[in-house]
């Protein structure tokens, strides 16, 4: 039976360097975190999951509001 990964996805955490994120992915490689303003980062196990610290919150609304497509205008080259 395989080992259970550290983190589940979508559990929260703090990196001493990158801040609070959410994990995106955990295996026995590799962890990906997206980090709230650091972006998505891709992690080996073993060597970042001693430095992740388990925090208490939401995850935040990663969902941003998109601006309706305009058309653009035709240029007519005359």
């Amino acid at each position: 039976m395989a080992p259970k990964p550290p983190f589940a996805q979508n559990a929260q955490i703090e990196h001493p360097k990158f801040g609070c994120g959410t994990v995106v992915s955990c295996d026995d490689e590799y962890v990906v975190i997206h980090f709230d303003d650091h972006g998505q980062k891709k992690f080996i196990s073993s060597i970042v999951v001693p430095n992740l610290k388990k925090i208490d919150r939401q995850p935040p609304n990663r969902t941003k509001a998109r601006r309706p497509k305009t058309k653009k205008a035709a240029s007519s080259a005359e």
